[in-house]
């Protein structure tokens, strides 16, 4: 019984930790990507106002 009750922490444990190194995977991404645009300071479009003015 206490075999069983070890290996059941043991598998938790390792499955928090996987879990953990996935959101710390996913927000190294989100921040690799965001430094990407560093370069390009206005990604925007830019808009030409063409009506005449009254």
């Amino acid at each position: 019984m206490k075999l069983i009750i070890l290996l059941l922490a043991i598998t938790f444990g390792f499955g928090a930790t996987v879990k953990n190194s996935v959101d710390e995977l996913k927000k190294i991404n989100a921040r690799h990507e965001t430094n990407g645009y560093k370069h390009h300071p206005n990604m925007l479009p830019e808009v030409v106002i063409v009506a005449p003015t009254i």
